[in-house]
């Protein structure tokens, strides 16, 4: 598409790029893509398991009316100081629950819980600058959810990238450690790169 980075440019060039080709999508675009999250994601989660949702900041798609739809079955990110370093988890949380900023400076549950294994989520949604058709994500450049993934348990996990379609690209820049995810939920609806087979699940 005319006017994208290339390969070559910089990781701060596509984040501008796409932080503003984020930020111009019309409010019935964030609609839809809502809409479809809140009738495609819901069967997609075990009774007796957690969505991995995320807290929305400025400009990343808001889907916490999923609260309503899956109500005591959600799950927070939260990074947190883990012997001596910082790692990303998930925590149980609910609305109404307090909130403050975790170790990134990003909301997560005020009172740090018990992390959740992995066997206690049944989707991550995990938003999005851009993304490519290869399931590559472009972030905030962290790298938390590239490290929480490259645990053979997490990755088990199936794990949508959450993005306008207009964040769309043939392929992404990528570095030997990211971690591909397994599809995409968009305002074009949720796409896998292969079936997810989950027992119990379809």
């Amino acid at each position: 598409m005319a006017g994208e980075p290339g390969l070559g440019d910089p990781r701060p060039l596509w984040r501008r790029h796409f932080r503003q080709r984020r930020a111009d999508q019309p409010e019935a675009q964030k609609r839809l893509l809502l809409g479809h999250a809140l009738s495609g994601v819901p069967p997609m989660v075990r009774a007796d398991q957690r969505l991995g949702l995320y807290w929305p900041l400025a400009g990343e798609p808001d889907l916490r009316e999923l609260a309503w739809v899956l109500p005591d079955r959600l799950a927070l990110p939260a990074i947190r100081p883990t012997a001596g370093e910082r790692r990303l988890r998930y925590e149980i949380w609910q609305p109404g629950d307090s909130l403050q900023p975790d170790a990134a400076g990003v909301l997560a549950p005020a009172l740090a819980g018990t992390p959740l294994p992995a066997t206690a989520l049944g989707l991550l949604l995990v938003p999005a600058l851009a993304f490519d058709r290869r399931g590559f994500r472009l972030g905030y450049g962290g790298g938390w959810f590239d490290r929480l993934r490259a645990d053979p348990c997490w990755r088990s996990v199936p794990a949508l990238i959450v993005a306008p379609a207009s964040c769309a690209v043939e392929q992404l820049p990528r570095d030997p450690w990211d971690v591909p995810f397994d599809g995409w939920l968009s305002d074009g609806g949720i796409e896998w790169l292969q079936p997810v087979e989950r027992p119990g699940l379809w």
